[in-house]
Order: C-alpha cells, then sequence, then structure tokens
C-alpha cells in the first residue's frame, strides 16, 4: 500500500464513496444504482456512527479505495459481527496493496475491541478475483448460503 494513508470517512467523503459504490455495482454485479439514493444512503451512513463507518484510502490527496463496516448482532457470541461492504479500489491502483491495507486496518480495529467477535463479508458469486482476495487475506468461506427478499 505504498504511498497511500488510511482514514475515517467524514460527510465531504460522501460524493465519491457514493460514485465508488456505483462503479462497483455495475462492474461486479451489472447492476446500475439510483445516484441520488446511494448518495443519501451514504450520508445516512456517515452522519449515524451507530450504522457503521467507512474507512478510506488516500494517495496524493485523492481518496482511491474504500471499504464500509456495518455491525450484526450475534446473541451465539455476545457480540458484533463487523460486515465487510462496499469495497472499492480504483482501477488505477488495484493489484497495489490498496484494499488488503483497508482490511488489516479493520482488522486491527475489531482485534481491539472486546465486542468484536470477527469480519464477514459477502460477495457475487461470479467475482472470482475478490473471493481470492479475501482468501488470500486469511478469511474462510463459510458454510451459509445468503437469502434475501428485496422490497
Amino acid at each position: 500500500m505504498a504511498g497511500a494513508s488510511l482514514r475515517r470517512a467524514v460527510l465531504t467523503d460522501a460524493g465519491i464513496i457514493a460514485a465508488y459504490n456505483i462503479a462497483m455495482a455495475e462492474e461486479t454485479e451489472g447492476k446500475a444504482l439510483g445516484p441520488t439514493t446511494v448518495r443519501t444512503g451514504v450520508e445516512a451512513l456517515l452522519a449515524d456512527p451507530a450504522k457503521g463507518f467507512y474507512l478510506v484510502a488516500e494517495m496524493g490527496g485523492r481518496v482511491v479505495g474504500q471499504a464500509m463496516i456495518t455491525y450484526e448482532w450475534s446473541d451465539w457470541r455476545n457480540g458484533s459481527f463487523w460486515w465487510v461492504q462496499s469495497v472499492y479500489v480504483h482501477p488505477d491502483v488495484r493489484r497495489q496493496g490498496i484494499f488488503a491495507g483497508i482490511f488489516r486496518e479493520i482488522e486491527r480495529e475489531a482485534r481491539e475491541l472486546s465486542g468484536v467477535v470477527g469480519l464477514r463479508l459477502y460477495v457475487d458469486a461470479e467475482n472470482l478475483r475478490a473471493q481470492e482476495t479475501y482468501r488470500n487475506l486469511g478469511m474462510d468461506e463459510s458454510n451459509y448460503l445468503m437469502f434475501e427478499r428485496e422490497f
């Protein structure tokens, strides 16, 4: 992650984070997201730490990567899982360890908090490159399948 620094995102980052979320959805799942909805959603999280946070990577004052953390309470473990979501690294700086640096910082922060019991993420079944990245970072494939009903 040479030349990049990490920080928590702030409200003024909402535009670039929303743009990266839109690009990620199109690139990885072929989904077109509504810019207004995404921007409003990003701003809602940034305004309410109870929802989670974004960690961003910067190079030369430019945000080049991001990941969002949200929380899931586990009664089985009496603690929270941190969900790693909205992962995106700008194409110009991919394969340079940007996401690995973001992930390691997330893991470091999570391990320092006694109430965090693990990290989770989901990845599109077709996104083999991302799956390889997550395995290389020490994550294991879960035996759980994800089901959903969108409204």
